[in-house]
């Protein structure tokens, strides 16, 4: 059975959250509590009762008892060595995904810081551009050149935060599309983790509900009830039982697109296209409408389950 289901409908539209990645961990952490509930009941549990038999019966059913006990040992050590194993495998998938979480919230942050810089740097420029047409009758020729060197030098400020604008929104959907990578993999490795740990778990229980019966015959009708709720336990029912009750998305979050300050509407990018540093876009900046010499800017079905709830 492939993983198809957890990395199909866990995602949100928010590109900073994580709920349907912490939905999955959460499920995990208390698929493995079940095992460690049934690994501490058959090496409690049982043994006690074994060791209070063996004290009040005849040599041969403490015997018996004995033996089942040194069984359910050996069944608890095996789902020991199971949680651990599935621990460790999610411990390493899990530091993937936080430096992946981690990279896309530190570049979403820069990405906005840079947004707000170009923004702040194109309203500079608009305010240098009126100051030399309020200053086109001025008399005092210094005043008129320096107008005209803080409007230039506004102009180059606003060409180099629209580059670093544009550069961080490439680098935001590399990011983007990095953790949407290694999310994918990472619901592929747990739902894998999860059909192991109920084909598992149904089949410890399974081989506990024999041995309880063959030492309690008087229990075994009780017992066979357990066995007939095993056995329809259905591996994909339960993955599809969990992913309808706790589905937190089916669409990845879309792409922080580039927004041009003088023409949003122009410039924005359709859902799920990214725009490019070699979109047709970009031209020289505008200069005063007093200086028609310079070049022209352009604008920029059974309810049975063994998850656990």
């Amino acid at each position: 059975m492939t993983g198809s289901l957890f990395k199909g409908n866990f995602w949100t539209s928010d590109i900073l959250g994580t709920i349907g990645y912490d939905s999955i961990i959460q499920h995990l952490n208390n698929g493995r509590k079940n095992c460690k509930e049934f690994e501490d009941f058959l090496k409690e549990s049982t043994l006690k009762r074994a060791l209070e038999v063996f004290k009040q019966q005849v040599d041969s059913v403490a015997q018996s008892h004995i033996h089942l006990a040194q069984t359910l040992r050996e069944e608890a050590r095996k789902m020991e060595e199971f949680r651990e194993k599935q621990k460790s495998q999610q411990k390493k998938t899990e530091l993937i995904m936080d430096a992946a979480h981690k990279q896309k919230s530190v570049q979403f942050k820069k990405t906005m810081e840079a947004k707000k810089n170009y923004e702040q740097k194109c309203r500079d420029k608009d305010e240098a551009e009126q100051a030399v047409h309020r200053s086109a009758n001025m008399a005092n020729p210094k005043q008129q050149e320096k107008l005209f060197v803080k409007l230039a030098t506004s102009k180059t400020a606003v060409e180099d935060s629209d580059k670093v604008y544009m550069l961080h929104i490439n680098t935001l959907d590399r990011v983007r599309n990095e953790w949407q990578s290694e999310h994918i993999k990472a619901c592929e490795v747990f739902e894998t983790q999860e059909c192991e740990r109920i084909n598992f778990f149904r089949n410890a229980l399974w081989l506990h509900m024999n041995q309880l019966s063959k030492q309690c015959v008087i229990s075994d009708e009780m017992y066979e009830e357990v066995r007939k709720s095993l056995e329809m336990c259905s591996i994909e029912k339960d993955i599809e039982y969990f992913v309808n009750q706790r589905r937190t998305g089916q669409t990845p979050p879309a792409p922080i697109m580039y927004e041009n300050f003088y023409c949003p509407q122009k410039n924005a990018a359709p859902p799920g296209k990214a725009t490019g540093p070699n979109s047709a876009r970009r031209g020289p900046l505008p200069n005063p409408k007093s200086l028609p010499d310079d070049p022209d800017y352009s604008l920029l079905d059974n309810n049975y389950s063994l998850i656990y709830q």
